[in-house]
């Protein structure tokens, strides 16, 4: 019983079944009253109507007597003179008194013998009429029809549970055939389940449930191209970091020596600056925990001019700080950080002298990060293509660098409710920008 109620089906058929049988038991006992109740006025009237015509007649002919006199007969008839004196009696047995000369007209309720009566009189200016029925015999009877009208109640109630069973199967089938094609995949397989005859009530959660599928297959195909993509990019950088140990191995002790030294060092570096963009991506990427702390842009972007600026003033680059009044967020503090950071390297390597760095409330509220450069730019047909994981412009062979930079900066965007747009800035090269709406 226990796992028939953990189903739906079961649940829904052990709710059924209660109330139908709660109805049941009321319609039952309704019908049970109403019936006795018009049992009761039927023989009300079949005593009445026996009475009235007894009343009419003059004398009672002999045949009739006999079959009023008839001991299966529960009826009693007893005439009397308007002087007390008993012309005809019924009597059946087990009645040892007879009723009343007195009688009220109408019905009323007597007590002979033991048992209790139902009587009704009726009189003419020459004699009183009187017919009784046990009150025993009336309940009896009456309970016997009444139950007789509950029988096909009885009857019908496993019928209707049958019914109510195989319906509710009939429902649930198109959940059945959701539950068949989610148990029939693989453990890769991330297929929409099927929605066709779902009711309204489930529709929506198997909906939900190929929504999350949708993400689920978005993600992994994510994450194998990431991996594929990583695993190609790191090939290079540790099959040179081979090459350059073995070069560094067979050098001449001296000038030789320490080129393949400072070569191998280089490759460390590009292979450690390597990963640890891989690591930003990945803590940038959806579903990674994300922390909402207070936090300020405008000061966020004077920490991130900060973290730039050596590397500015050794290329001979001009950075300039806009941020006036503060400008308060709940987000990622490291994360948006580290995207601002992305931006203004990526202008400062690209051939940028003049960077302008913007911390402002643009129209409607918004929030904006703005890196203005005087660079070389990017054509605007190859402004969204640069967001890919390894895309680097078209002129990158002086440029040291991973191609992750702005696939970072939007990922971490994204998680922080924002977005990342690239234009042309006024000063002639780039202008990326990362906008909060209001």
């Amino acid at each position: 019983m226990r796992k028939l109620l953990s189903t739906l089906r079961g649940r829904l058929f052990a709710l059924l079944a209660a109330l139908g049988a709660v109805t049941a038991l009321a319609v039952a006992g309704a019908t049970y009253v109403s019936v006795r109740a018009e049992a009761d006025q039927l023989f009300d009237y079949q005593l009445r109507q026996t009475a009235l015509s007894l009343r009419d007649q003059g004398r009672i002919a002999p045949d009739e007597a006999a079959s009023l006199a008839d001991p299966s007969l529960d009826y009693v008839v007893q005439i009397w003179s308007v002087q007390g004196l008993e012309l005809y009696s019924s009597r059946p047995q087990g009645m040892t008194e007879p009723l009343p000369p007195r009688a009220v007209l109408g019905f009323s309720h007597q007590r002979l013998g033991g048992q209790d009566w139902r009587v009704f009189s009726a009189a003419t200016p020459l004699r009183v009429v009187q017919v009784a029925q046990p009150l025993a015999v009336r309940q009896k009877l009456a309970a016997v029809a009444a139950l007789r009208s509950v029988v096909p109640v009885a009857v019908a109630l496993p019928l209707v549970a049958a019914a109510v069973w195989w319906l509710i199967g009939v429902s649930l089938a198109p959940l059945a055939r959701v539950t068949q094609a989610a148990q029939a995949g693989g453990a890769n397989a991330l297929d929409a389940l099927p929605t066709d005859g779902l009711p309204g009530e489930v529709a929506p959660l198997v909906e939900a449930f190929n929504g999350l599928l949708a993400r689920l297959a978005a993600a992994f195909d994510a994450q194998r191209g990431f991996v594929a993509d990583a695993a190609h990019e790191l090939r290079s950088p540790l099959t040179a970091l081979k090459l350059q140990l073995g070069l560094l191995r067979g050098a001449a002790p001296g000038e030789e020596q320490d080129t393949a030294i400072a070569r191998l060092n280089g490759g460390i570096s590009r292979a450690a600056h390597l990963v640890e963009q891989l690591l930003a991506l990945a803590r940038a990427e959806p579903g990674a925990p994300a922390a909402d702390l207070p936090l300020d842009l405008s000061e966020l972007a004077r920490q991130a001019v900060a973290d730039v600026q050596p590397l500015a003033d050794k290329a001979g680059v001009t950075i300039a700080l806009t941020a006036p009044d503060p400008l308060p967020l709940e987000g990622d503090p490291q994360a948006l950080r580290g995207a601002l950071r992305n931006l203004v390297d990526n202008a400062v390597k690209y051939g940028a002298r003049t960077v302008q760095v913007s911390a402002l409330r643009g129209p409607q509220g918004a929030r904006l990060l703005r890196v203005d450069d005087d660079g070389p730019g990017i054509p605007p047909d190859a402004r969204e293509r640069v967001f890919d994981r390894f895309q680097r412009g078209e002129d990158v062979s002086a440029v040291e660098g991973s191609g992750l930079g702005l696939a970072i900066v939007r990922a971490a965007a994204a998680r922080q409710g924002a977005h990342v747009q690239l234009g042309t800035a006024p000063l002639g090269g780039l202008r990326a920008e990362i906008r909060w709406p209001g």
